[in-house]
């Protein structure tokens, strides 16, 4: 098989619908911010932040989480979200990502100063900053590439402690008689209630609502009124499910959240997963999981370097996106987050077509499943002309680097 050349892994209309906001800052950002803001850094030069914290390999998910810990105590001022979400959308578009579509938990940004709505409103300037600039660009202007575009998702946690926030400590406080889990699944409502009220009375670009976190005893189900809000203000669904846990994980997402998408679903072969004595049950489960999701065109947020630096004990060759290839799933590329990953979607794609042999048709209906099954902020028909611009785009460019 032809190799498919870098140059046009980098030219190409892409998405990145599985991107964190607080996992993706510049690291000199970071440093200046934490310079401006007073917050002590185990570093503060590049190199120094990449050998003890943001790291190429990590020992577990901890680890790797690790840095979280810098990158949201920076982004407690408006003016310190709204720089960090104009960058992320920059960095994308100067690597041909056309949509985008950030993820973060607003609870972790409240503050004395700083409310859910305004959280959300300076990520949103920030982004739509972004977009009006870069759609000036010359080659955006006389058609070259497709406009660039974007859509927020809001994320609430499985689970946290209220030293996570200025919000936590403070619904912990209010609520300390309440069973922990009832806390959990409050947060998740009141959440989505922020999300809705931004989207419908505010007009930020809310697109869908999430959730994340610590997945093994934490299921999703509790977190079913909050998704069923969503449900009913047409707030599309996404769900982390899978990555730390197995099948049954993922089952909830689908049945309890209505999920449209699955964040990572790594272990979404993984039979020893399932919670069933009979070996040929949980291949039976298994089975009819996976058919379910094909059938109903459930995408999979693909997240391989992520995967692999937080479960040491993979390799990209025994990836299960091999058996998602096999199985006709509908997957998009994704990086997590750019920082901590130290990735970029064209590195994601180009690891995928390297290792799982892709050719160029199924390269092509890959990459237009991103933009497909993206939560798209406009109207169906918007959407479809989108898409289309997408598709000519693609289509030239084939034909410019004989891509065959």
């Amino acid at each position: 098989m032809a190799t498919i050349a870098r140059s046009f892994l980098e030219a190409i209309p892409k998405t990145d619908v599985h991107v964190h906001l607080d996992g993706s800052l510049r690291l000199a950002t970071l440093i200046e911010l934490a310079r401006e803001q007073k917050i002590n850094l185990p570093s503060f030069t590049e190199a120094g932040l990449k050998e003890l914290i943001f790291k190429e390999r990590y020992r577990d998910l901890p680890e790797y989480l690790a840095g979280f810990q810098y990158t949201v105590a920076v982004m407690q001022t408006s003016e310190a979200i709204e720089r960090i979400a104009f960058e992320l959308a920059e960095d994308n578009f100067n690597e041909g990502v056309c949509y985008v579509e950030p993820r973060f938990a607003p609870q972790l940004h409240i503050n004395s100063k700083l409310n859910a709505q305004e959280v959300l409103a300076a990520v949103d300037r920030g982004l739509e900053r972004a977009e009006k600039d870069l759609n000036a660009r010359k080659e955006v202007k006389v058609g070259q590439r497709p406009p660039f575009a974007y859509g927020i998702i809001g994320c609430a946690l499985r689970m946290f402690t209220p030293q996570f926030s200025h919000y936590y400590q403070t619904l912990a406080t209010l609520h300390s008689k309440m069973p922990e889990v009832e806390r959990f699944s409050l947060a998740s409502l009141e959440l989505v209630r922020e999300l809705v009220a931004a989207r419908e009375e505010k007009g930020v670009a809310v697109v869908g609502f999430d959730l994340a976190g610590a997945e093994k005893g934490y299921p999703a189900e509790d977190h079913r009124k909050a998704y069923d809000l969503a449900h009913r203000h047409f707030l599309k669904k996404t769900v982390h499910a899978g990555e730390a846990y197995g099948p049954p994980s993922i089952f909830q997402a689908i049945t309890d959240c209505h999920a449209d998408r699955i964040g990572h679903g790594t272990n979404l072969f993984d039979e020893t997963l399932v919670d069933l004595p009979d070996p040929a049950a949980r291949s039976r489960y298994v089975g009819a999981l996976a058919q379910y999701i094909a059938d109903q065109r459930i995408t999979i947020e693909l997240c391989l370097t992520s995967n692999l630096q937080t479960i040491p004990s993979m390799t990209l060759a025994k990836h299960p996106f091999g058996k998602m290839l096999e199985s006709k799933l509908s997957t998009t590329f994704c990086t997590d987050n750019r920082l901590v990953s130290h990735t970029t979607v064209t590195n994601e794609i180009a690891m995928a077509v390297e290792t799982f042999q892709i050719g160029p048709a199924r390269l092509k209906d890959l990459i237009i499943y991103g933009f497909k099954r993206s939560f798209y902020p406009g109207g169906y028909i918007d959407k479809r002309k989108y898409v289309r611009k997408v598709i000519d785009t693609y289509e030239r460019l084939e034909k410019e680097y004989k891509i065959m």
